[in-house]
């Protein structure tokens, strides 16, 4: 067993996670596609009154172990966080309608996924956030890192 890390030792780095579940309904269809096409493309999920899911949200920060506090993060900040940037503007809402982002933004759970992102790093110390996880089933889950699809030449 390593000795405790003492001031002036290596810095260690550690991932936290935490979780939450929301619930909020929506409908799949893209503007850019005609009713036909959004039917035959999403089936069910296209009804025209829309669906619900309970989501489970993973969040993941990442940093250096504060040897002081022995924390990477605060969990009271981290759940406030989360509170701000996944509850209040998702939970118990109608994503298409409630939510301006997806008013232009088809609601895929790739796209929740993306919207959740970038409310957290709007909020959370600069380079802390390492992973978003989006669960809309036990079978569908989307892991989101803050990637950019790279333009090909």
């Amino acid at each position: 067993m390593a000795p405790p890390e003492r001031p002036g030792g290596p810095s260690r780095l550690a991932r936290v996670s935490r979780c939450l579940c929301f619930s909020a309904s929506h409908r799949l269809h893209s503007k850019a596609l005609s009713d036909e096409e959004n039917q035959k493309l999403f089936g069910k999920c296209n009804n025209p009154n829309g669906h619900g899911h309970n989501y489970k949200v993973e969040v993941t920060v990442q940093g250096k172990i504060d040897p002081a506090t022995g924390m990477v993060i605060n969990l009271a900040d981290l759940k406030d966080y989360m509170q701000e940037a996944i509850m209040e503007p998702l939970d118990h809402k109608n994503l298409d309608k409630d939510v301006p982002y997806f008013a232009d933004v088809v609601s895929t759970t790739e796209n929740v996924a993306v919207f959740i992102w970038e409310n957290l790093q709007k909020r959370l110390p600069e380079g802390t956030l390492y992973k978003v996880k989006v669960y809309e089933t036990d079978k569908n889950i989307v892991v989101y890192k803050g990637e950019e699809a790279v333009p090909k030449n």
